[in-house]
């Protein structure tokens, strides 16, 4: 018995999870070469592992004739019928030619050839059992690290990747830990096999865990709508109910937060914001900027740019650490979004309109009509004495709300409406 081959048969089956037939097909197709090397001159060599005992026999086929003149190819039918006692004149009969040092030329011979051929039935193994679990969350225990950070993973009868640049740089594994990722996808390699991609950065990683955690969701009462991440600082989860009965946001939390802990924590403590989805851009960006008040909101004309004016005390949280929550929240709207302080907006609307007051525009000196601005908002401004567009210009904000009935609001409107005018 080759035990030797016999004990490869078995950790291929239960480690890799090929099936022996597919091993020894593999075996005999490589080892033909070899073989037909060995036992030059014979006809239609073959090789049969036997795969319960693991031994290898080569076998060639020769022609029985009445009288032998090639012995390589041919047999007599005296010689023939004692292999085979049915044999007749003009068959063929099996030959058992299996060479004394075959063992050792083949494996010199065949070892690349198998090697490929059992890394192609491996790769077909790994997209039979991987291939339908795209964007599923499996877990695996890290067995080494290659290449900087990259993460060998084992999942049982496949070593997965996690690429270093799939998983937050907050994060650090040691040989034996245990990860979940979601498996990203199952590509082919330049050697011939497949590998299991795995990822614990990509935005739908953080989805299934909403997934897992959350039955709402699992059963489609509740909507992910986006998600945008940092990975390793922040998420932001865009969410909507079929419900009206049901809060996506609360649902999403969890009694006492449960919920959304359990996700947290396996995030490494990651913020995660859950946002009211709304498919207008605006009313999106307060909800994510929520309890933050947006001041000033302007629209750029094809959409893709949104500037928003709030207080300069917000202006900090607004931004964020490194732009991180004005850029993510710019991505969950689906913009490029851009925060101002008030005082610096107010301090440019100055100059602008202190400029404009300047000019020689003669309309500005004509009598005070102001676009979307009420009547009796008119009069009392000229009743003040701010008779003419250049006049209301020279002011300020403060000092035309001191007049009555004309909020700090309404005077930066008609301010505003003034300045668009001219501009």
């Amino acid at each position: 018995m080759n035990k030797d081959l016999v004990a490869i048969f078995e950790y291929l089956e239960r480690e890799k999870g090929i099936k022996r037939d597919i091993i020894i097909a593999a075996i005999e197709e490589s080892l033909r070469a070899a073989a037909r090397k060995s036992v030059k001159g014979l006809l239609n060599v073959s090789v049969q592992v036997n795969a319960k005992t693991g031994n290898v026999e080569v076998i060639a086929q020769k022609e029985v004739v009445d009288k032998v003149t090639i012995p390589d190819e041919e047999i007599s039918l005296e010689d023939a019928r004692v292999l085979n006692p049915n044999c007749e004149l003009g068959g063929w009969v099996d030959i058992a030619v299996t060479p004394q040092d075959f063992g050792r030329i083949a494996a010199q011979t065949a070892r690349q050839v198998i090697a490929q051929k059992l890394k192609s039935a491996e790769r077909d193994v790994i997209y039979e059992e991987y291939r339908h679990r795209t964007n599923e969350i499996i877990s695996g225990t890290v067995k080494r690290t290659i290449r900087g950070a990259t993460l060998i993973v084992d999942l049982g009868k496949v070593e997965a990747v996690l690429p270093d640049r799939f998983y937050p740089k907050t994060e650090k594994y040691k040989e034996g830990d245990r990860v979940e990722a979601l498996l990203l996808e199952v590509r082919d390699t330049e050697g011939g096999g497949a590998e299991v991609i795995l990822s614990r950065s990509h935005p739908e990683f953080v989805a299934q865990l909403f997934i897992r955690e959350v039955p709402e969701i699992n059963d489609g009462t509740i909507t992910i709508e986006k998600i945008v991440r940092d990975a390793g600082y922040r998420t932001k989860v865009a969410v909507r109910s079929s419900d009206p009965k049901i809060d996506p946001v609360g649902a999403c939390v969890g009694i006492r937060g449960n919920r959304v802990k359990n996700i947290i924590r396996e995030l490494n403590n990651e913020k995660i914001d859950i946002i009211p989805y709304s498919e207008d851009s605006a009313t999106l960006l307060q909800n994510a900027l929520n309890p933050l008040e947006i001041k000033k909101m302007f629209i750029s004309d094809d959409k893709s740019t949104i500037q928003i004016i709030v207080n300069d005390e917000d202006y900090p949280a607004a931004l964020g650490k490194r732009g991180m929550n004005a850029r993510l929240n710019g991505e969950l709207a689906g913009v490029e979004l851009q925060v101002q302080k008030m005082s610096q907006y107010q301090t440019a609307m100055d100059m602008e309109r202190a400029e404009l007051a300047q000019s020689d525009d003669k309309s500005l000196d004509e009598e005070l009509s102001i676009e979307g601005v009420s009547s009796m908002i008119i009069k009392s401004l000229m009743e003040a004495g701010f008779a003419t567009r250049k006049e209301v210009l020279k002011a300020t904000a403060k000092q035309l709300a001191a007049i009555p009935g004309i909020s700090l609001e309404m005077a930066d409107k008609i301010l505003e409406q003034i300045r668009k005018k001219r501009v």
